[in-house]
């Protein structure tokens, strides 16, 4: 588990890396991936379940 000065040390090598004003860019990025990988996840789940609920009925 990461302390408390790793996760700093960290921050700052990002900020230092990166600039203030590309991390909020990095982060919508990050936020529109995972979101993106939820939908994908959902939508198998969705299919799987209509397909077990078709295969009950016959």
């Amino acid at each position: 588990m990461l302390g408390t000065w790793e996760i700093i040390l960290i921050v700052l090598v990002i900020l230092l890396i990166f600039g203030g004003k590309k991390i909020p860019e990095l982060m919508r990025g990050l936020g529109k991936g995972i979101r993106s990988f939820k939908d994908g996840m959902n939508e198998k789940e969705e299919k799987e379940d209509k397909e077990e609920k078709k295969e009950e009925k016959e």
